[in-house]
């Protein structure tokens, strides 16, 4: 029991601190790259931004205005949607935007099909993939896209940002907090090595790169980026181009969406079987294990390790009595948070813990409904919140 308590701790303790801890020092005594030089307008390349939309007539419109008032050169910036299945007017809406392109096709067959579709159709140099609920800071394409300058680089990746409310429920807390501790690894990952996936809501390849995913595939972003990586490129961080949404509107709404990505992490933990060869990928190996692997295989079972370890050894010493009752009164936190899971409230860390334990949970869901063949690769969309703040008071990362 010992040794399953120690185990366990370990490994929560590394993939949640560890390995930050660990980056942030490799970073601090890697030689820093110089800065690139800020692109003209002049020699900023052409680019497809593509806009991979299913019945979103609620927001539509927004992402169209938002795309084409994006601060670059409107001879140089084609925005494309591409809408496979919609039956709402998504389509009637974009049409009546003359700068915009449409792709549609009647059959509903999921994301990356519709995407597999376009692609070959797509001929500029560079490929700008963002989802229709997700609104872009007025120069995080030209961040972006200023990384290319760089030859070793195939894709960037902006940042998630989930939008702040005064009060929010779980769902907005839990996944504020959440996408904070994920922006952090992204950054040092990237200045290490190379990004670990990148942000689906939004990315950029040399479009050139782009191959075919298996129309099956549930997180296709993530599978792209770490197959460049594979071949020995690297993904970029940008976190000065924002992806900037609203959290779901409730936690069941985020349970749909955890789920089908914890669904994906592990078809993606078999699709990319290779990767865990260290002494042919070394740094990425490294990186992959400790930042995704272990989150989408080992967690929930060291979790679980480490509360019934500590119940057994509680009464041998002072130690295992004091982690028992720590771990017994995190667990009564998480609960309160469950119950006042869609309360709006101010003291949100009362929602931290509830969120942690949500997470976890829905990774074991989400291995029972990818091995059952439940999880298809189309999918009802998360409903998400309104925003009552002004998008131009959203801070910028430096």
């Amino acid at each position: 029991m010992e040794a399953l308590f120690w185990i366990s701790v370990f490994i929560i303790f590394y993939h949640f601190i560890g390995y930050g801890v660990i980056l942030a020092i490799l970073v601090k005594f890697k030689k820093k790259k110089p800065n690139l030089p800020t692109l003209e307008d002049s020699d900023l390349p052409p680019v497809t931004l593509l806009v991979a939309a299913y019945n979103e007539e609620d927001i539509i419109e927004d992402k169209i205005k938002n795309s084409l008032a994006l601060d670059y050169p409107k001879d140089k910036l084609n925005v494309a949607f591409v809408t496979d299945g919609s039956s709402d007017g998504t389509n009637h809406i974009i049409e009546k935007y003359l700068e915009a392109t449409l792709f549609f096709e009647a059959p509903r067959n999921g994301k990356i099909s519709a995407v597999n579709r376009v692609m070959p159709l797509i001929d500029t140099p560079y490929t700008v993939f963002t989802d229709a609920n997700v609104m872009i800071n007025p120069d995080g394409l030209r961040k972006m896209i200023n990384h290319f300058q760089d030859a070793n680089i195939a894709a960037v990746s902006g940042e998630k940002t989930i939008l702040k409310q005064e009060e929010d429920s779980a769902s907005g807390t839990g996944e504020g907090f959440y996408w904070k501790y994920e922006s952090f690894l992204k950054r040092k990952d990237s200045e290490y090595n190379t990004m670990v996936g990148s942000a689906g809501e939004l990315f950029a390849i040399r479009t050139h790169l782009y191959k075919p995913v298996d129309k099956n595939t549930l997180i296709e972003d993530f599978i792209i980026t770490m197959e460049l990586a594979a071949q020995g490129y690297k993904v970029a961080y940008e976190p000065g181009a924002l992806a900037m949404e609203t959290s779901s509107a409730t936690m069941a709404d985020e349970q749909t969406r955890k789920v089908r990505i914890s669904a994906g992490g592990i078809q993606a933990v078999i699709k990319l079987l290779p990767l865990l060869n260290f002494f042919k990928y070394g740094k990425l190996t490294f990186q992959y294990v400790s930042h995704r692997a272990l989150r989408w295989t080992l967690m929930p079972f060291a979790l679980v390790g480490t509360f019934i370890a500590a119940v057994v050894l509680a009464g041998e010493s002072w130690f295992f009595d004091l982690m028992f009752r720590l771990q017994t009164i995190f667990y009564l936190i998480a609960f309160v948070g469950y119950a006042l899971r869609e309360a709006k409230t101010k003291i949100k860390g009362l929602h931290i813990p509830y969120y942690f334990v949500f997470m976890h949970i829905c990774v074991v869901l989400g291995w029972i409904r990818y091995f059952r063949g439940n999880q298809k690769v189309t999918w009802d969309k998360a409903k998400r919140t309104s925003y009552k703040g002004d998008l131009s008071t959203v801070k910028v990362a430096d």
